[in-house]
């Protein structure tokens, strides 16, 4: 999945997978309250989401084509396909060279791994 999402669109997408599978007209009501929107700039944004792929609106009803894990999965594997040529060990030493890991977040990488492993 090769898709972009602006701050607002990510801030619409944010909101419908929270609270999906949501009525159309509750979307709307929700997105005039969050944002401040009209209806037509709730139609619009999800008319463009749709087009994308990430969600569909049948009968009223907005559900996701793709989970909020799925969309933010492939994003962060294309950045790193991008900036560090695929490897993700490149990308963690790029990460933890300015923000060091505490113990608790390494551990929790180890269980990650050693989870990942057991698995194949």
């Amino acid at each position: 999945m090769d898709v972009e999402l602006g701050e607002v669109q990510a801030r619409f997408a944010d909101l419908v997978w929270k609270n999906e599978p949501i009525d159309s007209g509750k979307l709307v009501k929700l997105c005039e309250k969050e944002f401040s929107w009209k209806k037509p700039t709730t139609y619009t944004v999800l008319r463009k989401l749709c087009e994308k792929g990430i969600f569909r609106n049948e009968d009223g009803v907005v559900t996701s084509k793709v989970t909020r894990e799925e969309f933010y999965a492939a994003k962060s594997e294309r950045f790193v396909e991008e900036s560090f040529s695929g490897s993700l060990p490149a990308f963690i030493a790029a990460f933890v060279s300015q923000k060091p890991l505490s113990e608790k977040d390494a551990e929790e990488i180890r269980r990650m791994i050693d989870d990942y492993r057991k698995e194949e």
